[in-house]
């Protein structure tokens, strides 16, 4: 998975969350996908560009990384 694909995936998850529940989504994702994130070594900041979401959440996605160690999603 590239880093493109990730911003995709991010785009598609925080576009389809209804409001109120964005932000709580982008951590989500990072749950998700934070292992892949990790491994490949992949930039917060290229995420969110590939993304097209604010620079702003990058603070988001970075708390997502921290939790990611922590938490895992249900099925």
């Amino acid at each position: 998975m590239t880093v493109n694909d990730l911003g995709k995936i991010l785009k598609t998850m925080y576009n389809n969350t209804p409001t109120g529940y964005q932000v709580a989504n982008i951590h989500f994702f990072v749950v998700k996908y934070g292992e892949i994130i990790l491994r490949n070594n992949y930039s917060v900041r290229d995420i969110i560009y590939a993304s097209g979401l604010k620079q702003s959440y990058m603070t988001e996605v970075n708390k997502g990384i921290k939790l990611s160690k922590y938490v895992i999603p249900k099925s």
